[in-house]
């Protein structure tokens, strides 16, 4: 009785990935509204990327705005702001979201190396997309 050997086919190429990588600051020099960051989000939501690589500064150190405390809640609560406004924003893309932070985010650790940002208040739907991670670190798409 003949054996059948299958042959060997070679293997297909990795499926593509669409990355955004992004870097702060994502105010304008005279305002901390976040417009540009609006517009990234409107970016992400009609291109729909597979990851965002996100880094910081997300609230500037350098800003005018932060150098002479003209903010109206702490830094902690405006970059809790900032992130949900991504991380909500964001939702329908369904886009993997990673969070790099900079030595210039003024509410973390001005320490190098950076621990990730940490935020307990993240939706428990939102955990499987969104990541924190260290500055520096090793990334491995797919």
């Amino acid at each position: 009785t003949p054996l059948f050997v299958p042959k060997t086919l070679p293997s297909a190429p990795a499926e593509q990935r669409m990355v955004l990588v992004a870097c702060g600051p994502y105010t304008t020099s005279d305002s901390i509204a976040f417009d540009p960051l609006t517009d990234l989000i409107e970016v992400i939501v009609r291109d729909r990327p597979d990851v965002c690589i996100l880094f910081g500064p997300f609230l500037d150190a350098k800003h005018e705005q932060v150098e002479n405390c003209q903010l109206l809640g702490s830094f902690a609560e405006v970059f809790k702001l900032c992130l949900k406004m991504i991380i909500e924003g964001t939702r329908s893309a369904g886009s993997q979201l990673v969070f790099v932070p900079s030595l210039r985010d003024v509410h973390h650790d001005y320490v190098y190396p950076q621990p990730p940002f940490l935020f307990p208040e993240l939706p428990k739907d939102d955990r499987p997309r969104v990541h924190f991670v260290s500055e520096p670190c090793t990334l491995d798409v797919d």
